[in-house]
C-alpha cells in the first residue's frame, strides 16, 4: 500500500551524526516495541501497575530511539543516494516514508497507553494493543526493506562502493579511448599511398632463361640482338679503363 507523502520540517542539529549509526540504533526499534508487546499481553493476565510502568519506560525509550533512527537514516541516506540506482533510490524513499510514519506512531502509542491507564475502560486498552500490533507488524516491514536496500541494493556497503567507482573510471577510459579511435589526430593519420590506376602499367621483373638453354632458332635471334650490345658494352669499359700511354723521360747520354 502506497503511504500518502508527508514532509517534516528540516531541523539542524546542533552535532554531527557519524555514517553508519542507522544500524546500530535500528536494533532499539525493533527490539524494544516486541518486548512492549509481550508485556502488554501478560498484563492482560496479571494486571500488575509495575508492569504497566515498565511499559511506558519502554515506550519512551523506544520513541527517542525512533527519532535517533530517523536522523540516522537521513545522514547514511545522504551518503549512499549518489551511488544507488534508479529502483534502490526509489525504495530508499519509500523506506524513509514508512519510518517517518513509524517515528509519529511511536508518539500515538505513547498516548494511548497513557489514556487506557487513565480512563481504566476495557475498549481503550483493546484500542491500545490493537495499535501496538500494528506498531510491531510496522517495524518489522521497515526492517525488511532495510535488509533489502543492504543486501540486494549494496546500500553503505563500502566494498560495493569502491566496485562502482572502479567501474566509472572503467567506463571513462573506454569512452576516452572510443573517442580516440573513431577521431584520430593528425600524428596518427597514415601517409597514403598512391597505387597504380588500372591504365598504369606495373613493372614486374621476369624470370629470364639463360641462353644456352634456349631452342636453336630462338637462341640465334637473341644472339644477333644481344652479342653487338654486350660487345659495345666491353669495348665502351676497355676505352675507359685503359690507363693514359706513359711518356717515357728522355735520358741524357754522354
Amino acid at each position: 500500500m502506497q503511504l500518502p507523502e508527508i514532509t517534516l520540517p528540516k531541523v539542524e542539529l546542533p552535532f554531527d551524526i557519524p555514517v553508519l549509526l542507522h544500524p546500530s540504533v535500528d536494533h532499539f526499534v525493533i527490539a524494544l516495541p516486541v518486548v512492549i508487546l509481550l508485556l502488554e499481553l501478560m498484563n492482560l493476565v496479571m494486571k500488575k501497575k509495575a508492569v504497566s510502568g515498565v511499559s511506558i519506560f519502554l515506550i519512551v525509550l523506544t520513541i527517542i530511539a525512533s527519532v535517533g533512527a530517523y536522523f540516522t537514516g537521513l545522514v547514511d541516506g545522504k551518503e549512499a543516494y549518489p551511488a544507488l540506482t534508479e529502483a534502490a533510490k526509489e525504495a530508499l524513499a519509500h523506506h524513509k516514508l514508512l519510518g517517518t510514519y513509524l517515528m509519529l506512531a511511536s508518539g500515538v502509542v505513547l498516548f494511548f497507553k497513557l489514556l487506557s491507564m487513565i480512563t481504566g475502560k476495557r475498549i481503550i486498552r483493546v484500542l491500545y494493543i490493537l495499535i501496538l500490533i500494528a506498531f510491531v507488524a510496522g517495524i518489522f516491514e521497515q526492517g525488511e526493506h532495510g535488509g533489502e536496500l543492504v543486501y540486494k541494493y549494496g546500500m553503505n556497503v563500502e566494498q560495493v562502493k569502491v566496485l562502482d567507482d572502479e567501474l566509472f573510471d572503467l567506463k571513462e577510459e573506454l569512452e576516452e579511448a572510443t573517442a580516440k579511435t573513431e577521431v584520430p589526430t593528425e600524428s596518427e593519420k597514415t601517409e597514403v599511398v598512391d597505387l597504380p590506376t588500372p591504365t598504369q602499367s606495373v613493372k614486374t621483373p621476369v624470370e629470364t632463361t639463360p641462353i644456352e638453354t634456349l631452342p636453336e632458332a630462338v637462341n640465334t635471334d637473341v644472339q644477333e640482338v644481344i652479342v653487338p650490345a654486350v660487345q659495345e658494352k666491353v669495348e665502351a669499359l676497355q676505352v675507359e679503363g685503359m690507363p693514359e700511354e706513359m711518356v717515357q723521360p728522355e735520358i741524357a747520354t754522354h
